[in-house]
């Protein structure tokens, strides 16, 4: 029996307070659809929830027979073709993986602390350097410095992709992020879940920007200041790729210019997603000097980045059409969106989601809005802003 014939996934989304027997009759619907006891589940609710979480999630792991159960909190909520922006409810992934090797940590203070004194994140995970596959992050952005745990587990785990997201709601405090493990609230600062074999994880990372302006290489950086590209003052290069934009674009642009860094340089005509966008966190025009969200080196390329609607609209549309030309219809899926996406940057609700199913079909998909979202650019996995990150699901031939 080959491996597509074994994999299966079902979804829910549910606005409401919390209410046991709407968890109860949504989490058995959930099995049903999926055909048996789950292997996994991924289980995000809004931060009204918190009082609740024992109760629901002692519901989803005895009603859904769910011994692993992995979540945290979000100010919105995502389902198929629905994004649910600042509500009440709960949003549900079951997945059955029946030939893949699934290894959940949960990281709190203590591992944290080994891994800053010199222990290896290999160590602390029990999954090996050389494995396969890929992995599955949900962090508390209040009790880990993401960028530096990220850049430690790139060198950990080079090449496997992190695909995740930064929980989110409430006031932005810890006393309403959370994160969810198995039967409870968790004060862990990251779950990372680990699939290998069985199936297949692809993605996109859609951080909605165009190219404009010109690619030039960075002549002189100072920590995470630009201060010349091309040999010629940064703040400059800025004012020139302003400069070719239209009366239109130049109306919107402001707030909306971003820095992006190439992550090759073997590329001969750079084009929209070649680069790690970044934000431009201060400009000095007397110094002629940028001040930039990310650490820049000598000899890379930079171009400057415009983010808006129209563009964030194209390029998750571009992305999602690639990745079904060269794997198929996934049989699920997780999309992580930023808190600034949605309705406040579209316009319209159920955008980012809307797109997936237009493009996959009614895939059972779940997710949240995010504080920041991870997905790997050029090989690499970063934290993003602004962007739409989707884990995807799909057979593998046994």
């Amino acid at each position: 029996m080959g491996f597509a014939e074994d994999n299966r996934a079902a979804s829910a989304i549910v606005r409401t307070t919390y209410d046991e027997g709407r968890v109860a009759e949504t989490v058995r619907q959930c099995r049903e659809d999926l055909g048996g006891d789950p292997s996994l589940v991924f289980a995000f609710a809004s931060s009204d929830w918190k009082p609740h979480l024992r109760e629901f999630l002692d519901t989803v792991q005895v009603d859904g027979h769910a011994a692993t159960v992995v979540g945290c909190s979000g100010d919105g909520l995502i389902g198929t073709g629905e994004e649910d922006e600042n509500v009440s409810g709960f949003s549900l992934l079951f997945l059955r993986l029946p030939h893949t090797r699934i290894a959940t940590s949960a990281l709190g203070n203590e591992e944290l602390y080994r891994v800053e004194n010199g222990a290896t994140w290999d160590s602390v995970t029990g999954v090996p350097r050389e494995s396969d596959g890929g992995w599955l992050a949900l962090c508390n952005p209040l009790r880990m410095r993401s960028e530096q745990w990220l850049k430690g587990w790139n060198a950990t785990y080079p090449g496997m992709p992190v695909f995740g997201g930064l929980a989110s709601g409430g006031d932005a405090s810890d006393a309403s992020f959370f994160l969810m493990h198995n039967s409870q609230e968790t004060d862990a600062a990251l779950l990372a879940v680990h699939l290998d074999g069985g199936m297949r994880l692809a993605g996109v990372v859609s951080q909605g920007c165009r190219p404009i302006g010109e690619p030039y290489t960075i002549t002189e950086v100072d920590d995470n200041v630009l201060v010349s590209v091309a040999q010629r003052r940064a703040f400059d290069v800025l004012e020139e790729a302003f400069d070719s934009l239209d009366e239109t674009e130049q109306a919107s642009a402001q707030g909306n210019i971003f820095a992006g860094l190439a992550m090759t340089e073997y590329v001969e005509d750079f084009k929209r997603g070649d680069f790690l966008v970044r934000n431009i966190i201060g400009g000095d025009p007397q110094a002629g000097v940028l001040a930039l969200g990310a650490y820049p080196r000598v000899g890379q390329t930079l171009q400057f980045q415009l983010r808006d609607k129209d563009t964030a609209d194209e390029d998750l549309h571009i992305q999602c059409e690639e990745v079904l030309e060269k794997n198929g219809i996934p049989f699920g899926g997780l999309l992580f969106s930023c808190s600034g996406r949605g309705s406040r940057m579209f316009g319209l609700p159920n955008h980012d989601a809307g797109i997936l199913k237009d493009v996959f079909g009614s895939v059972p998909l779940s997710g949240f809005f995010c504080n920041g979202e991870i997905g790997p650019v050029g090989g690499q996995n970063f934290i993003h802003g602004y962007t739409a990150s989707a884990a995807l699901f799909f057979n593998a031939d046994g």
